[in-house]
Protein backbone atom coordinates (compact mmCIF):
# COMPACT_ATOMS: atom_id res chain seq x y z
CA UNK A 1 0.00 0.00 0.00
CA UNK A 2 2.47 2.13 0.83
CA UNK A 3 4.63 1.95 -2.76
CA UNK A 4 1.52 3.17 -4.24
CA UNK A 5 1.53 6.55 -3.15
CA UNK A 6 4.03 9.12 -3.05
CA UNK A 7 3.92 10.63 0.84
CA UNK A 8 2.17 8.74 3.59
CA UNK A 9 0.21 12.22 3.97
CA UNK A 10 -1.17 11.88 0.27
CA UNK A 11 -2.56 7.47 1.81
CA UNK A 12 -4.09 8.83 4.48
CA UNK A 13 -5.79 11.94 2.43
CA UNK A 14 -6.73 9.13 0.47
CA UNK A 15 -7.95 6.89 2.38
CA UNK A 16 -9.88 9.16 4.26
CA UNK A 17 -11.55 10.65 1.63
CA UNK A 18 -12.27 6.98 0.42
CA UNK A 19 -13.94 6.37 3.37
CA UNK A 20 -15.66 9.81 3.54
CA UNK A 21 -17.23 8.66 0.06
CA UNK A 22 -18.32 5.28 1.15
CA UNK A 23 -20.17 7.04 3.92
CA UNK A 24 -22.00 9.05 1.86
CA UNK A 25 -23.16 6.58 0.20
CA UNK A 26 -24.54 4.51 3.17
CA UNK A 27 -25.74 7.73 4.50
CA UNK A 28 -27.32 9.08 1.66
CA UNK A 29 -29.16 5.66 0.90
CA UNK A 30 -27.27 5.37 -2.61
CA UNK A 31 -26.24 9.21 -3.24
CA UNK A 32 -30.35 9.84 -3.83
CA UNK A 33 -30.04 12.31 -0.77
CA UNK A 34 -27.46 14.82 -1.54
CA UNK A 35 -28.14 18.17 -1.42
CA UNK A 36 -26.27 19.90 -4.89
CA UNK A 37 -26.92 23.42 -3.06
CA UNK A 38 -24.18 22.16 -0.32
CA UNK A 39 -21.62 20.71 -2.74
CA UNK A 40 -19.24 23.69 -2.32
CA UNK A 41 -19.02 22.56 1.15
CA UNK A 42 -18.53 19.10 0.25
CA UNK A 43 -15.54 19.98 -1.50
CA UNK A 44 -14.43 23.26 0.61
CA UNK A 45 -14.24 20.09 3.18
CA UNK A 46 -12.52 17.43 1.00
CA UNK A 47 -9.56 20.11 0.75
CA UNK A 48 -9.49 20.77 4.80
CA UNK A 49 -8.89 17.11 5.31
CA UNK A 50 -5.86 17.04 2.92
CA UNK A 51 -4.63 20.46 5.08
CA UNK A 52 -5.61 19.08 8.41
CA UNK A 53 -3.49 16.12 7.70
CA UNK A 54 -0.66 17.91 6.25
CA UNK A 55 -0.11 19.89 9.01
CA UNK A 56 -1.05 16.94 11.26
CA UNK A 57 1.72 14.67 10.23
CA UNK A 58 4.16 17.95 10.05
CA UNK A 59 3.19 18.59 14.00
CA UNK A 60 3.22 14.24 14.88
CA UNK A 61 6.84 13.87 13.27
CA UNK A 62 8.67 16.27 15.76
CA UNK A 63 10.11 13.63 18.86
CA UNK A 64 8.59 15.43 21.46
CA UNK A 65 4.83 15.17 20.05
CA UNK A 66 5.79 11.35 18.82
CA UNK A 67 6.60 10.39 22.15
CA UNK A 68 3.29 12.28 23.81
CA UNK A 69 0.95 10.90 21.03
CA UNK A 70 3.01 7.04 21.06
CA UNK A 71 2.54 6.51 25.37
CA UNK A 72 -0.73 8.78 25.30
CA UNK A 73 -2.63 5.97 22.56
CA UNK A 74 -1.78 3.31 25.51
CA UNK A 75 -3.20 4.92 27.83
CA UNK A 76 -6.26 6.27 26.31
CA UNK A 77 -8.58 3.37 28.13
CA UNK A 78 -7.48 5.01 31.76
CA UNK A 79 -10.20 4.63 34.16
CA UNK A 80 -9.63 8.96 34.46
CA UNK A 81 -9.96 9.67 30.78
CA UNK A 82 -13.67 10.55 30.48
CA UNK A 83 -13.11 12.93 33.49
CA UNK A 84 -9.61 14.33 31.58
CA UNK A 85 -11.82 14.43 28.34
CA UNK A 86 -14.56 16.45 30.14
CA UNK A 87 -12.51 18.98 31.42
CA UNK A 88 -10.45 19.05 28.30
CA UNK A 89 -12.71 19.31 26.00
CA UNK A 90 -16.40 19.97 26.68
CA UNK A 91 -15.90 22.36 30.12
CA UNK A 92 -12.84 23.99 29.15
CA UNK A 93 -12.10 23.69 33.04
CA UNK A 94 -8.21 24.56 32.20
CA UNK A 95 -9.74 28.07 30.74
CA UNK A 96 -11.83 28.69 33.96
CA UNK A 97 -8.41 28.81 35.68
CA UNK A 98 -7.44 31.47 33.80
CA UNK A 99 -11.03 33.78 34.86
CA UNK A 100 -14.70 33.96 33.91
CA UNK A 101 -14.54 35.93 30.94
CA UNK A 102 -12.06 34.00 29.05
CA UNK A 103 -13.67 30.79 29.88
CA UNK A 104 -17.00 32.55 28.55
CA UNK A 105 -15.69 33.32 25.49
CA UNK A 106 -13.99 30.25 24.81
CA UNK A 107 -17.44 28.22 25.45
CA UNK A 108 -19.26 30.91 23.60
CA UNK A 109 -16.99 30.19 20.33
CA UNK A 110 -15.47 26.71 20.83
CA UNK A 111 -19.47 25.05 21.39
CA UNK A 112 -21.02 27.78 18.50
CA UNK A 113 -18.30 26.06 16.11
CA UNK A 114 -18.75 22.41 17.39
CA UNK A 115 -22.18 22.59 17.21
CA UNK A 116 -22.11 24.29 13.79
CA UNK A 117 -20.13 21.48 12.20
CA UNK A 118 -22.35 18.36 13.99
CA UNK A 119 -25.48 20.24 11.59
CA UNK A 120 -23.85 21.29 8.86
CA UNK A 121 -21.46 18.20 7.98
CA UNK A 122 -24.34 15.47 8.58
CA UNK A 123 -26.66 17.10 6.10
CA UNK A 124 -23.63 18.30 3.43
CA UNK A 125 -22.91 14.64 3.07
CA UNK A 126 -26.03 13.32 3.10
CA UNK A 127 -25.70 11.78 6.59
CA UNK A 128 -28.99 13.55 7.91
CA UNK A 129 -32.19 14.61 5.98
CA UNK A 130 -35.65 15.30 6.46
CA UNK A 131 -38.31 13.82 4.59
CA UNK A 132 -42.81 14.99 4.91
CA UNK A 133 -45.35 13.41 4.74
CA UNK A 134 -48.90 14.23 3.89
CA UNK A 135 -49.42 14.72 7.55
CA UNK A 136 -48.08 17.25 8.40
CA UNK A 137 -44.86 16.09 10.38
CA UNK A 138 -41.37 15.51 9.26
CA UNK A 139 -38.95 12.41 9.54
CA UNK A 140 -35.45 12.85 10.66
CA UNK A 141 -33.45 10.06 9.28
CA UNK A 142 -29.85 9.72 10.29
CA UNK A 143 -27.60 7.49 8.29
CA UNK A 144 -30.52 5.83 6.85
CA UNK A 145 -32.59 5.02 9.38
CA UNK A 146 -35.75 6.65 10.66
CA UNK A 147 -35.26 8.07 14.09
CA UNK A 148 -37.80 10.37 14.96
CA UNK A 149 -40.89 12.00 13.90
CA UNK A 150 -41.49 16.01 14.07
CA UNK A 151 -44.31 17.57 13.98
CA UNK A 152 -43.65 20.67 11.06
CA UNK A 153 -44.52 23.18 13.14
CA UNK A 154 -43.47 22.28 16.40
CA UNK A 155 -41.72 23.73 18.74
CA UNK A 156 -38.83 20.69 17.92
CA UNK A 157 -38.71 21.67 14.62
CA UNK A 158 -38.59 24.73 15.36
CA UNK A 159 -35.02 24.20 16.98
CA UNK A 160 -34.37 21.98 14.08
CA UNK A 161 -34.80 24.85 11.78
CA UNK A 162 -33.20 27.38 13.46
CA UNK A 163 -29.82 25.40 15.25
CA UNK A 164 -27.64 27.45 13.01
CA UNK A 165 -29.16 30.47 13.94
CA UNK A 166 -28.41 29.99 17.53
CA UNK A 167 -24.78 29.03 16.96
CA UNK A 168 -24.25 31.57 14.89
CA UNK A 169 -25.30 33.84 18.03
CA UNK A 170 -23.29 32.12 20.34
CA UNK A 171 -20.11 32.53 17.62
CA UNK A 172 -20.86 36.19 17.34
CA UNK A 173 -20.70 36.76 20.94
CA UNK A 174 -17.18 34.97 21.76
CA UNK A 175 -15.81 36.89 18.50
CA UNK A 176 -17.05 40.37 20.18
CA UNK A 177 -15.77 39.16 23.20
CA UNK A 178 -12.16 38.26 22.00
CA UNK A 179 -12.19 41.38 20.10
CA UNK A 180 -13.10 43.22 22.78
CA UNK A 181 -10.43 41.71 25.16
CA UNK A 182 -7.87 41.88 22.35
CA UNK A 183 -8.32 45.78 21.91
CA UNK A 184 -8.31 46.42 25.32
CA UNK A 185 -6.03 44.13 27.32
CA UNK A 186 -2.20 45.66 27.29
CA UNK A 187 -0.76 41.92 27.35
CA UNK A 188 -2.99 41.24 24.58
CA UNK A 189 -2.49 44.10 22.11
CA UNK A 190 1.79 43.70 22.50
CA UNK A 191 1.62 40.26 21.44
CA UNK A 192 -1.07 39.78 19.03
CA UNK A 193 -0.94 40.37 15.15
CA UNK A 194 -3.88 41.04 12.50
CA UNK A 195 -3.03 38.24 10.20
CA UNK A 196 -2.86 35.43 12.96
CA UNK A 197 -4.95 36.88 15.81
CA UNK A 198 -7.48 38.84 14.28
CA UNK A 199 -8.70 37.43 10.62
CA UNK A 200 -9.67 34.31 12.41
CA UNK A 201 -12.41 36.21 14.52
CA UNK A 202 -13.10 38.26 11.38
CA UNK A 203 -13.53 35.12 9.43
CA UNK A 204 -15.96 33.29 11.81
CA UNK A 205 -17.90 36.65 12.63
CA UNK A 206 -18.58 37.36 8.82
CA UNK A 207 -19.79 33.16 8.43
CA UNK A 208 -22.01 34.00 11.12
CA UNK A 209 -23.54 37.48 10.02
CA UNK A 210 -23.94 35.99 6.31
CA UNK A 211 -26.16 32.93 8.16
CA UNK A 212 -28.08 34.83 9.93
CA UNK A 213 -28.82 37.22 6.92
CA UNK A 214 -30.01 34.22 5.05
CA UNK A 215 -32.30 33.71 7.94
CA UNK A 216 -33.52 37.23 7.66
CA UNK A 217 -33.53 37.23 3.59
CA UNK A 218 -36.17 34.58 3.80
CA UNK A 219 -38.62 35.09 6.89
CA UNK A 220 -39.10 39.33 6.14
CA UNK A 221 -37.80 39.72 2.73
CA UNK A 222 -39.45 36.77 1.04
CA UNK A 223 -36.02 35.22 -0.10
CA UNK A 224 -35.25 38.74 -1.79
CA UNK A 225 -31.74 38.69 -2.31
CA UNK A 226 -31.33 34.86 -0.69
CA UNK A 227 -29.32 33.29 -3.94
CA UNK A 228 -26.41 36.26 -3.90
CA UNK A 229 -25.82 35.94 0.51
CA UNK A 230 -26.27 32.13 -0.33
CA UNK A 231 -23.15 32.30 -2.60
CA UNK A 232 -21.47 34.59 -0.32
CA UNK A 233 -21.91 32.71 2.87
CA UNK A 234 -20.64 29.74 1.01
CA UNK A 235 -17.55 31.11 0.16
CA UNK A 236 -17.42 32.51 3.33
CA UNK A 237 -17.59 28.85 5.07
CA UNK A 238 -14.91 27.65 1.89
CA UNK A 239 -12.44 29.85 2.61
CA UNK A 240 -12.66 29.64 6.08
CA UNK A 241 -12.23 25.60 5.78
CA UNK A 242 -8.82 25.74 3.75
CA UNK A 243 -7.38 28.43 5.94
CA UNK A 244 -8.40 26.35 8.88
CA UNK A 245 -5.38 24.00 9.25
CA UNK A 246 -2.96 26.88 8.27
CA UNK A 247 -4.00 29.32 11.04
CA UNK A 248 -4.41 30.17 15.09
CA UNK A 249 -8.03 28.19 14.32
CA UNK A 250 -5.74 24.80 13.96
CA UNK A 251 -6.32 24.40 17.61
CA UNK A 252 -10.03 23.22 17.60
CA UNK A 253 -9.08 20.10 15.17
CA UNK A 254 -6.06 19.95 17.25
CA UNK A 255 -7.53 20.15 20.96
CA UNK A 256 -8.36 16.12 21.32
CA UNK A 257 -4.70 15.17 21.13
CA UNK A 258 -4.92 17.52 24.50
CA UNK A 259 -6.53 14.31 26.64
CA UNK A 260 -3.22 12.46 25.76
CA UNK A 261 -0.76 14.81 26.97
CA UNK A 262 -3.16 14.96 30.08
CA UNK A 263 -3.19 11.20 30.31
CA UNK A 264 1.01 11.22 29.99
CA UNK A 265 1.50 14.05 32.54
CA UNK A 266 -1.04 12.43 35.29
CA UNK A 267 0.00 8.90 34.47
CA UNK A 268 4.02 9.20 34.65
CA UNK A 269 3.65 11.96 37.16
CA UNK A 270 2.44 9.31 39.24
CA UNK A 271 5.74 6.74 38.84
CA UNK A 272 8.88 6.85 40.39
CA UNK A 273 9.95 10.65 41.19
CA UNK A 274 13.50 11.83 40.26
CA UNK A 275 16.06 13.04 42.48
CA UNK A 276 18.22 16.44 41.44
CA UNK A 277 21.59 15.57 41.07
CA UNK A 278 22.19 18.53 42.91
CA UNK A 279 20.09 19.26 45.76
CA UNK A 280 18.05 15.70 46.13
CA UNK A 281 14.82 17.25 45.66
CA UNK A 282 12.21 15.76 43.55
CA UNK A 283 10.59 17.41 41.26
CA UNK A 284 9.10 14.82 38.36
CA UNK A 285 8.85 11.58 37.86
CA UNK A 286 12.13 9.26 36.19
CA UNK A 287 9.68 8.50 32.90
CA UNK A 288 9.75 12.06 32.12
CA UNK A 289 12.80 12.76 32.94
CA UNK A 290 14.23 10.26 30.81
CA UNK A 291 12.00 10.85 27.78
CA UNK A 292 13.33 14.88 28.04
CA UNK A 293 16.84 13.39 27.58
CA UNK A 294 15.73 10.64 24.97
CA UNK A 295 14.23 13.61 23.10
CA UNK A 296 16.95 15.84 23.31
CA UNK A 297 19.19 13.19 22.27
CA UNK A 298 17.11 12.83 18.87
CA UNK A 299 17.57 16.41 18.12
CA UNK A 300 21.24 16.33 18.55
CA UNK A 301 20.88 18.56 22.16
CA UNK A 302 22.70 16.75 24.73
CA UNK A 303 23.05 19.75 27.12
CA UNK A 304 25.56 17.43 29.81
CA UNK A 305 27.20 19.43 32.07
CA UNK A 306 31.05 18.94 33.18
CA UNK A 307 30.35 17.11 36.09
CA UNK A 308 29.04 14.10 33.57
CA UNK A 309 24.68 14.54 33.90
CA UNK A 310 22.52 16.40 31.86
CA UNK A 311 20.98 19.81 32.41
CA UNK A 312 16.98 17.78 32.47
CA UNK A 313 18.85 15.80 35.72
CA UNK A 314 18.19 19.25 37.73
CA UNK A 315 15.23 20.47 38.83
CA UNK A 316 14.33 23.79 38.06
CA UNK A 317 16.07 25.95 40.53
CA UNK A 318 19.14 24.13 39.94
CA UNK A 319 18.68 24.63 36.64
CA UNK A 320 18.17 28.22 36.92
CA UNK A 321 21.46 28.44 38.77
CA UNK A 322 23.52 26.51 36.53
CA UNK A 323 22.55 28.73 33.47
CA UNK A 324 23.68 31.69 35.92
CA UNK A 325 26.77 29.53 36.73
CA UNK A 326 27.64 29.78 32.65
CA UNK A 327 27.75 33.62 32.60
CA UNK A 328 29.02 33.76 36.11
CA UNK A 329 31.73 31.42 36.52
CA UNK A 330 30.60 30.90 39.87
CA UNK A 331 29.44 27.35 40.50
CA UNK A 332 25.93 29.09 41.76
CA UNK A 333 24.22 25.77 41.41
CA UNK A 334 25.95 23.94 44.16
CA UNK A 335 25.44 26.61 47.11
CA UNK A 336 22.68 25.23 48.91
CA UNK A 337 20.67 28.24 49.08
CA UNK A 338 16.95 28.28 48.70
CA UNK A 339 15.64 30.34 46.19
CA UNK A 340 12.26 32.46 47.46
CA UNK A 341 10.61 30.59 44.53
CA UNK A 342 12.41 27.17 45.13
CA UNK A 343 8.91 25.33 45.24
CA UNK A 344 7.43 26.96 42.28
CA UNK A 345 5.89 24.85 39.87
CA UNK A 346 5.97 25.91 36.06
Amino acid sequence: MNRAFASRWARNVFLTVCGLIILMYLGSRLFTHIDLALYGYMVGTVVFIGGFFYRFMAWADRPPTRLILTKGLRLLFRKSTPKTAADQLVVYKFIWNRGWYRWTQHILLGWGCILSAFVTFPLVFGWMYFTMGDNGYYTVVGFGIDLMKVKADGILAFFFYNALNFTAMMVIGGVCMALYRRLKNMQARAEQSFVYDFLPLYLLLFISITGLLLTFSNVFLHGWGHPVMSMIHQWSVIVTLIYIPFGKLAHIPFRPMSVLARNYREHYGQQAPKPCRVCGTHYVSTEQAQDVMNVLKTNGMEFTTPEGYQLAELCLPCRRKYRMSRFTGVPTHEIRVKEANQNAKG
